[in-house]
């Protein structure tokens, strides 16, 4: 044991008592420490969400089908239906594992070791991907900056957008390591940086236009006109816009891994889950429908846009070189907090897979500094590794780049979906319900999420230029996902099935014998045992 060890022991003044016998009764002891209020979890998965700028990168999924396409409210409300299910299962069980810990706890004997494995690496990388992709659209949109100021005279080339991103990824990883205390007040001000971004551009674009002495689109063009720049249906090119909120409103389950440091977390992690799904869906669907009124009615003009980025483009068209110079610089700004407050989040669910020993080097990775504020920074300087690796993509071509989008969407989807599968179909009767539930809608719920995050998953794999893309259009999501769950199944079947036992129990047994009767079992190398230690 070393120094830093020995100053703090884990556990010593990080949580209240309530917080800490619950979280034991999953088998766990208290390493993190808990400051994070119910506003600040709902502040973390809001700030990934960055509306705005989520909105902008994602625009080449929506514009392609028009004003229709940008509709965003359908979607969202299936995406709301999946954070009312994940609520069910947060409240009741909160750790920062959940997704695979869930799984391993509600799968049928046979399958619950493979499931929470494949779950478990899913769900990382999946992540993974989310940082890679926040922060190679930042390298975009810091690059636009630099187009826009040259009058569009200058794009950069894939080494400079690559140099940026490692850039970015390394400056993210630094912040990440040694701003655990300041943290949770940053994420409180990223709520009030989004707001306000939202407000700024609800009411600059459409004043830039009238100063302009240009017209508003018609309130039918706004909500009914269908464009269609591909070689799809027109109906299926409307389901493909559904792309944007799917990745935009993508980062709910944020609040599930930073269980362990929210405070009164049966509480606070369901309310944020709901508070960031159900914003998003309003707040959204009004952005858009600005856009919508004051983008170029040509959209393949907008598709097109020199500066790179079509949300650049609408911000010029609106509010000339310097007013889209300052709402850019602000939206990178806003990028830059969504993927610190990614990397954060990211870096609690890898921490707790290692706690369960089923990363690589997961010795090694799964400590927790107490000098540093209780922080994994091992595991986030692993995840910068890895992201710096995996963003070389960007260096083949874009449609290989936008594959990080596209492993951010499927993986978290198989991720989500399969802990409320495996309760509607083995589990129901071990689930004992927490602070919040949904009461007797909770398995139609349920039912619903997991058809959505099927189609969702199955959408992702598309290309959304038209059944017959072109080398630089095709979707490598199928390659790459499949890469990342037949990888996983293989290394587990080979390898992993001899030591990997799901989640292992690392509280003191003492304590826990202390605590009130405890309804939650972990799997032990020696059999099937409760959280105080007695086999089964």
């Amino acid at each position: 044991m070393n120094r830093e060890d020995q100053a703090s022991p884990p556990g010593v003044g990080l949580a209240d008592p309530e917080d800490s016998q619950l979280l034991a009764k999953m088998g766990y002891k208290q390493e993190l420490k808990r400051q994070y209020s119910t506003v600040q979890v709902f502040a973390i998965a809001f700030s990934i969400m960055g509306l705005v700028p989520s909105i902008a990168s994602t625009l080449a999924f929506s514009l392609p089908a028009g004003p229709v396409g940008m509709g965003w409210f359908a979607a969202s409300i299936f995406i709301f239906i999946v954070g009312l299910a994940m609520s069910d299962l947060a409240s009741a069980m909160p750790t920062a594992g959940g997704l695979y810990w869930w799984t391993h706890y509600f799968a049928d004997e046979r399958y619950k070791k493979p499931l929470s494995f494949l779950i478990g690496y899913s769900n990382t990388l999946g992540l993974i991907g989310g940082i890679c992709s926040v922060d190679y659209t930042l390298s975009l949109m810091i690059l636009s900056c630099v187009s826009i100021s040259r009058d569009s005279d200058w794009s950069a080339s894939r080494g400079v957008i690559y140099a940026v991103y490692v850039g970015v990824i390394l400056l993210h990883g630094l912040s990440g390591a040694l701003t655990g205390r300041l943290m949770p007040k940053i994420q409180t001000a990223c709520i009030y940086i989004n707001i306000a971004m939202v407000i700024a551009t609800v009411v600059a674009l459409p004043v830039g236009k009238a100063t302009r002495g240009e017209s508003l689109n018609s309130g039918s063009y706004v909500f009914s006109h269908l464009d269609n720049e591909t070689e799809w249906p027109s109906g299926w090119v409307f389901m493909l816009a559904w792309l944007s909120p799917i990745w935009s409103i993508g980062s709910f389950d944020s609040c599930v891994h930073m269980s362990e440091e929210a405070m009164h977390a049966a509480k606070a992690v369901p309310l944020g889950i709901m508070f960031s799904a159900g914003s998003a869906c309003v707040l959204g669907f009004l952005v858009l429908a600005v856009i919508a009124a004051t983008m170029n009615p040509n959209v393949s003009a907008t598709i097109g846009s020199t500066f790179g980025q079509p949300m650049a483009q609408i911000y010029y068209d609106a509010l000339g070189k310097n007013g889209a110079l300052g709402f850019m610089t602000v939206l990178c700004i806003i990028q830059f907090l969504i993927g610190l407050s990614l990397i954060v989040a990211a870096s609690r669910q890898s921490w707790a897979f290692s706690r369960d020993g089923a990363l690589p080097f997961s010795t090694f990775f799964r400590h927790v500094s107490n000098r540093i504020q209780f922080q994994p920074v091992r595991m986030i300087c692993g995840l910068v590794v890895i992201s710096i690796v995996l963003g070389l993509l960007c260096l083949i071509n874009s449609a290989a780049a936008t594959a990080l989008f596209s492993l951010f969407v499927a993986s978290n989807y198989l991720s989500w979906g399969m802990p409320i599968f495996c309760r509607l179909v083995w589990g129901q009767e071990r689930f004992i319900p927490g602070e919040f539930y949904t009461g007797r809608f909770s398995k139609a719920i349920g039912c619903v999420a997991v058809v959505y995050l099927a189609f969702g998953v199955v959408l992702s794999m598309f290309p959304t230029t038209g059944p017959n893309p072109s080398a630089s259009d095709i979707n490598y999501t199928i390659v790459i996902n499949g890469f990342v769950w037949v990888g996983c199944m293989s290394y587990y079947f080979l390898f992993a099935r001899r030591w990997y036992t799901g989640p292992r129990m690392t509280v003191d047994e003492a304590r826990v014998a202390d605590s009130d009767t405890i309804a939650y079992k972990t799997e032990s190398s020696a059999g099937i045992t409760t959280a105080s230690g007695k086999e089964e």
